[in-house]
């Protein structure tokens, strides 16, 4: 019941969004600000691999975390980094999980840096070694390096991305309705 009242919400919500409002033409002309000033937590899609990437500041903590070998937030060891991961609730998604090597490699190839927040720094990824080791990408040449997991490197998660078409939202909800109806 809990979850039925949670989509229609959803539902109405959403058609809210969609019905719009009226627009003025008697509105005053305001300049355009420069979005580029001012960074904000985000995320970055690489649709070419359909994969959605955290894009989120790293604290003076995390930084100092890195640096002396402890665990906070987004810096620590390789247990540390796959909790966050698995725990983490960003942008609305709790999906997340530590990226493979590949994975990582293949975004810090692209041409200029695509975060906002970005270190030049390792990172981890879910790629095991040998020796109870485990990857990390550099990400300044994209190139990995086996690492202790006990040590410090910096986290960014990573999560299956896929696009929705254009008018399908609305047929994605009433299949969820019609799902929890079924069950109930």
């Amino acid at each position: 019941m809990k979850i039925l009242t949670l989509v229609l919400g959803i539902c109405v919500l959403t058609l809210g969004l969609y019905a719009g409002g009226d627009e003025h033409t008697y509105v005053s002309q305001v300049s355009a600000i420069d979005t580029g000033i001012c960074k904000t937590n985000k995320v970055y899609i690489e649709k070419d691999a359909q994969l959605m990437w955290q894009d989120q500041a790293y604290t003076d903590a995390e930084t100092g975390a890195y640096k002396r070998n402890h665990s906070v937030e987004k810096a620590g060891s390789w247990n540390h980094a796959t909790n966050y991961c698995a725990s983490l609730d960003y942008q609305g998604h709790d999906d997340w999980r530590l990226p493979t090597a590949d994975e990582l490699r293949h975004v810090h190839h692209k041409s200029g840096q695509v975060f906002n927040y970005h270190r030049t720094d390792d990172f981890w990824t879910s790629t095991a070694t040998t020796e109870d080791k485990y990857y990390v990408v550099y990400p300044v040449d994209a190139y990995q390096y086996k690492r202790n997991k006990r040590e410090s490197n910096y986290i960014r998660c990573v999560r299956c991305w896929v696009p929705v078409k254009k008018g399908s939202l609305s047929r994605i909800i009433r299949d969820k309705v019609n799902n929890i109806a079924e069950r109930n």
